[in-house]
């Protein structure tokens, strides 16, 4: 499957999960490496780096930005291998501080 197609379905998956979301595609060549995606809830907020699969390659400064926005709230790589964990772990980021 394509990045792109993958992404597509995980954008809808996000918005049934979590409704009232926004959802930014963010630009890499602004800052490169960050995360593709920007996801709002409520007062809370994520961002998610896909992959098409487990073994896609990083870019430069990707697993740099994915940790240092995973302590200031929660960030993660996802791709179709380990999307249920991700998904699981991004409800509970969602819900613990509410």
């Amino acid at each position: 499957m394509r990045e792109s197609t993958y992404q597509g379905n995980l954008i809808k998956k996000l918005r049934k999960l979590f409704p009232g979301c926004v959802i930014l595609k963010n630009d890499s060549g602004h800052t490169q490496g960050i995360p593709d995606l920007s996801i709002f809830y409520n007062d809370r907020w994520a961002m998610l780096e896909v992959k098409a699969e487990e073994d896609s390659p990083e870019q430069p400064n990707q697993r740099h930005h994915v940790d240092k926005l995973n302590r200031m709230s929660f960030a993660a790589f996802i791709y179709p291998e380990n999307e249920t964990e991700i998904l699981d772990g991004l409800q509970h980021a969602f819900e613990a501080r509410r």
